[in-house]
């Protein structure tokens, strides 16, 4: 009976919520990707304005989504632009050296309902770090919601590690991502 119930479950799920498994892709129009760190005696925040995507998601089984994203460094847009241009130059993300941020999405683990744990590897400037983080997600019919929010010590991918700058910046950034996508 619980076999029958569970058969049920993986069937139906995608014809009750209109959502099939299978290839998805992020809506970038109502998406987005922003960080913040501590600068010069306040907050400076950004966001990647420039990024694709795209997720493998079966609404029976969000467990087992993966999903990667590649970002433009250079799109990066900071307030005033004077910070966009050091934030994107040669001391932190040296986006002419090394132009992708890459970020793959390895596992979810499930906490309740529709948090998560996200299990993934981001790569910046050359160097690859495996993060976890909280990870909300949401399907409803031919959408699915994810949010979250991450910090990274930038000294470990080789962000601003060299001259005055290490003293003037905060060492941990935050990230937050606010993304929605629909079946392709």
């Amino acid at each position: 009976m619980r076999l029958l119930a569970a058969l049920l479950v993986v069937l139906l799920t995608p014809l009750l919520t209109g959502a099939a498994p299978g290839p998805w892709t992020f809506d970038r129009d109502v998406s987005r990707i922003e960080m913040s760190v501590r600068a010069f005696g306040g907050w400076r925040t950004g966001r990647f304005e420039d990024w694709r995507g795209s997720i493998v998601l079966d609404p029976a089984q969000p467990e087992a989504a993966r999903a990667s994203v590649t970002v433009q460094a250079a799109s990066l847009r900071m307030s005033p632009a004077v910070a966009t241009r050091r934030a994107v130059g040669p001391a932190f993300l040296d986006a002419a050296r090394h132009p992708l941020i890459r970020f793959e999405l390895k596992s979810l683990e499930r906490l309740g309902a529709d948090r998560y744990t996200a299990h993934a590897d981001i790569t910046m400037k050359g160097r690859t770090r495996s993060v976890a983080f909280p990870l909300d997600l949401r399907i409803s019919g031919e959408r699915a919601h994810l949010a979250g929010a991450l910090t990274l010590d930038r000294a470990d991918f080789g962000i601003g590690t060299s001259g005055p700058w290490d003293r003037l910046v905060g060492r941990q950034v935050t990230v937050r991502v606010a993304l929605q996508a629909r079946p392709a």
